[in-house]
């Protein structure tokens, strides 16, 4: 993080709205700008979704509309988080470059008509990737309202983390190559002698999609990594511009609760903090996908969203980013809610209305578990698309929805930020996660349910709990639990051995089963058994 990045950091919770004036008529724009400022909100996210009107034809930009509703969110004294348009190609570029497309796990090419349709390997579309993003930062990344960028939107949403491309196949084959060196090691490390699985050759290796049955644990393990590797790439590619065209401004990325399909901490180590998209009512469906909610609990929570899963994503993404400096000099974990439910939504089996206090609520929440800003999805709600059912600030009408006047009741003066003074950390792993939930043993067991079980106990105890990598520091801690840390090599528990020393320690089922590769540990020696490799017992 530079020097003016980091002094960005506002010394009270600071509110936002996601904004689309390509959207509306160009008549609206200096009003809603006037009233966003108003409500007292004090950044704006703008251009995600832009990328058709900022560059119509191939090569040809129309940057007139978007230095108009620039310009005057600066004159109302709004500050602008620029977004990279690369989540919605558009149209001319698949018809030139069909092959950015994403190929489904059932072997079926993704269509033009949504959105987060291209395949994070194919190289034509990182081209383009850079390119937009260049041209969007040498227009804009100096203009002294641009505070802050975020990449791309939502990586991974509508299943589109993993791609089946011949261009992901190759990509997949020359990382194995690179990783292993030989076919020696890289059928020893699988395990391939089990049912005849061995490979002579690079070319040979499937991507793990289209078996007859189960494919080997071990097989899908490093496909994981590798589609994990791909998104990660393509965003440093994107923060590398930004950083040299843009320079003093933060650069985050928001994502999605409870997402699994890549690594975030590896994905997120060029952020200069994480962000995440929050919408309790709809995020409250992971409870019946995990069988863990009755009728009663559900319907008890059914306008408000569980308070601890939200706090749990919360208490996640606080732990991506790598920090903003305390008061006492101390490393502070922050990190933003990028899009705030503020009323309705629109894509869960059921969508009621939060009741009345429920933004205020959700805001406070965020605040309370060390939120640094809390941007609301959205200002005005859509009038056409996929989304003309979900909320905004304002209705379609531009009169305000009920959420309105519970931000503008708000006095975030009185929300100071400062640290979650958390003495319990709860160990949270994504290769871990990979493993458990691809070989279950039983109907309902899953990593998050797990996990989130460990979390809701302790929260149930009034315990402030930072989610944290296994290998990351853990010197702060008075108890350190890891409900299902299945992924287990020599130097993690060495970590944790020495971590057990000032802290108590917590372990669930299956901790230690499985070595890096994916497999079981090899040796017969006791010392070195999947139950006593963390305590050495």
């Amino acid at each position: 993080m530079t020097d003016d990045a980091t002094n960005h950091h506002p010394a009270h919770l600071e509110l936002g709205v996601c904004d689309y004036p390509e959207q509306v008529s160009p008549q609206n724009w200096a009003e809603d700008a006037r009233q966003q400022k108003a409500l007292g909100l004090r950044y704006v996210r703008i251009a995600e979704f832009a990328w058709s009107r900022l560059e119509p034809q191939p090569g040809e930009y129309a940057w007139a509309w978007l230095d108009t509703a620039v310009e005057l969110y600066a004159a109302a004294g709004l500050e602008i988080v620029f977004c990279t348009p690369t989540a919605a190609p558009p149209a001319w570029l698949i018809e030139q470059h069909p092959e950015i497309l994403p190929i489904g796990r059932d072997g079926h090419t993704k269509t033009f008509g949504s959105r987060r349709h291209y395949d994070f390997s194919s190289p034509v579309f990182r081209q383009h990737s850079r390119r937009i993003t260049r041209a969007l930062a040498e227009r804009y990344g100096q203009h002294p309202a641009v505070v802050g960028w975020q990449t791309d939107n939502e990586f991974g949403w509508g299943d589109t983390a993993h791609s089946f491309t011949p261009a992901a196949r190759q990509g997949f084959q020359t990382w194995l190559q690179q990783r292993y060196g030989s076919l020696d090691a890289l059928n020893t490390a699988w395990g391939n002698v089990f049912w005849s699985m061995e490979y002579s050759g690079w070319a040979q290796i499937p991507l793990p999609n289209q078996a007859v049955a189960e494919v080997n644990p071990s097989h899908a393990l490093d496909f994981l990594r590798y589609s994990s590797d791909q998104v990660a790439e393509f965003q440093e590619e994107q923060v590398a511009i930004l950083r040299e065209c843009s320079p003093g401004r933060f650069v985050t990325h928001n994502y999605m609760g409870f997402f699994s399909a890549y690594d975030h901490y590896r994905v997120s180590r060029c952020l200069d903090f994480a962000s995440w998209d929050s919408y309790p009512t709809g995020t409250l469906e992971a409870l019946r996908e995990w069988k863990l909610a009755d009728p009663a609990l559900a319907l008890t929570y059914a306008r408000t969203g569980h308070p601890d899963v939200t706090a749990f994503n919360h208490d996640l993404y606080r732990g991506m980013g790598t920090g903003k400096p305390g008061s006492g000099g101390e490393t502070v974990p922050g990190f933003w809610v990028m899009e705030q439910q503020c009323g309705q939504v629109n894509w869960a089996p059921s969508n009621p209305l939060p009741p009345q206090g429920a933004v205020q609520l959700w805001t406070q929440q965020a605040w309370a578990h060390g939120a640094d800003a809390v941007a609301y999805f959205r200002w005005r709600a859509a009038t056409s698309g996929q989304e003309v059912l979900h909320s905004g600030l304002l209705r379609q009408n531009s009169t305000p929805d009920r959420g309105y006047p519970e931000v503008q009741a708000l006095k975030v003066e009185d929300l100071p930020l400062g640290r979650v003074p958390a003495r319990v950390a709860v160990l949270h792993d994504y290769e871990s996660l990979w493993l458990y939930n691809m070989q279950p043993h039983a109907d309902g067991m899953n990593y998050w349910a797990q996990v989130f079980a460990y979390y809701r106990a302790l929260r149930s105890m009034g315990q402030d709990v930072d989610l944290v990598h296994p290998d990351s520091d853990l010197s702060g801690y008075a108890l350190i639990v890891a409900p299902a840390l299945t992924l287990m090599t020599p130097d993690r528990a060495a970590h944790l051995a020495a971590a057990a020393q000032h802290a108590h320690m917590v372990f669930g089922p299956r901790t230690g089963f499985r070595n890096e590769s994916g497999g079981t540990p090899r040796t017969d020696s006791r010392a070195h058994s999947p139950r006593c490799w963390a305590c050495r017992c």
